[in-house]
C-alpha cells in the first residue's frame, strides 16, 4: 500500500517530535554522566560543559575516601542482596501455598492478604511496630517491615496457579513429595517470574529511603540514597565533614561531586538489567493472562 504525501509528511514530523522527546530524555543522563567525570580546573572556567576536554575521576576519588559513602554503599548493597533474597523467599513461599487448592484455612488467608492491599496500618502504626519490636536503628528495620506485599503474592499465585496439576501428579506417582515438588519442578519453571519479582525487589531495596530516615538515626547505617539526599541538600555536612585527607590542589566542586553520587546510586541497577531482560520481559505478563 502507497503512503500519500500526506503520510510522509505525519511520518516525518512525528519521528521530528519523537526524537526531540527521547533527547530531552537523555540529555540529563548524559549530562550528569560527563559532569561527574568533569576536571574540576576546567569546571570552574567553563560555564557550562557538553563535553569536557580534560576527563577525571577525582570526583568518585573523593567520595570513596569518606567513610560516610563507603558505608552507605555497603549498607545498599546488604540491603539489596538479603533484603532480595528473604522476599523471594516468602513471597514465593507465601504464593505458592495459597495456590494450592488442598491448603486448609486458604480463603482466610487470601482474605487477609487482599485486606492488606485495600487497607494500609498507616505511618503511626507502622512506626511503633519496628519500635516495639526493637529495631529502631536496626538495619533489619528496612528488611523485615518490607519483606513481601500482598500485590506480589497475587501476581506469583496467578504464575503458580497457570502450572499445570498433571506435572505435580506424575511428579507424586514417581515418589516425591511436596518439597522435592516444589525445589525440583516448581522453582525451575518459575525462573522467569522469579527475576521479574526478584528486580523489582532489588530496585526497592536500592532506592530505600524514606524507611530510613524514619527507622534509623544512626548516620552509620544510613543507605545509599539518604546520604544523596544530604549530598544534593547540603554536600558540605553530607561529605566533608566526613572525608579522609585527598591529595588534590583543588576544591573539589560539590556540583561534580553530585553527578559522581547520582552516577554511582544509578549504575548498579542500569548495569543488572540489560541481563535479566529476557527474563523480566517474559515473568512481568506472567500470571496476568489466564489461558
Amino acid at each position: 500500500m502507497r503512503k500519500s504525501l500526506s503520510d510522509h509528511i505525519f511520518e516525518i514530523f512525528n519521528n521530528g517530535i519523537l526524537l526531540i522527546i527521547s533527547l530531552a530524555a537523555l540529555f540529563p543522563i548524559y549530562y550528569t554522566f560527563i559532569l561527574s567525570f568533569t576536571d574540576p580546573v576546567e569546571y570552574y572556567q567553563k560555564d557550562f560543559l557538553l563535553f569536557p576536554t580534560n576527563w577525571t575521576l577525582d570526583a568518585y576519588k573523593y567520595l570513596m575516601s569518606t567513610s560516610t559513602f563507603v558505608n552507605a554503599i555497603g549498607n545498599s548493597t546488604f540491603l539489596t542482596v538479603v533484603g532480595t533474597f528473604l522476599s523471594l523467599v516468602v513471597s514465593t513461599g507465601l504464593a505458592y501455598a495459597i495456590s494450592r487448592k488442598r491448603l486448609r484455612f486458604r480463603r482466610i488467608l487470601m482474605f487477609g492478604i487482599l485486606f492488606t492491599i485495600l487497607f494500609q496500618p498507616g505511618l503511626i502504626p507502622s512506626y511503633l511496630i519496628v519500635r516495639n519490636l526493637g529495631m529502631i536503628d536496626s538495619i533489619w528495620s528496612l528488611i523485615i517491615p518490607s519483606l513481601t506485599g500482598g500485590w506480589f503474592v497475587l501476581l506469583m499465585k496467578g504464575f503458580f496457579d497457570s502450572i499445570p496439576d498433571a506435572l505435580e501428579e506424575a511428579a507424586r506417582i514417581d515418589g516425591a513429595n511436596e518439597i522435592g515438588i516444589f525445589f525440583r519442578i516448581i522453582l525451575p519453571l518459575s525462573i522467569p517470574s522469579l527475576v521479574a519479582f526478584g528486580l523489582f525487589f532489588a530496585v526497592g531495596y536500592w532506592n530505600t529511603y524514606f524507611n530510613a530516615i524514619m527507622y534509623v538515626n544512626d548516620q552509620s547505617k544510613w543507605p545509599l540514597q539518604v546520604i544523596l539526599q544530604n549530598m544534593l541538600v547540603d554536600p558540605s555536612s553530607a561529605i566533608n565533614s566526613a572525608v579522609s585527607d585527598f591529595r588534590t590542589n583543588q576544591k573539589m566542586p560539590s556540583e561534580t561531586l553530585k553527578m559522581a553520587a547520582v552516577v554511582i546510586a544509578t549504575l548498579p541497577i542500569m548495569l543488572v538489567y540489560p541481563f535479566l531482560q529476557k527474563h523480566f520481559a517474559k515473568g512481568a505478563m506472567i500470571g496476568s493472562v489466564k489461558e
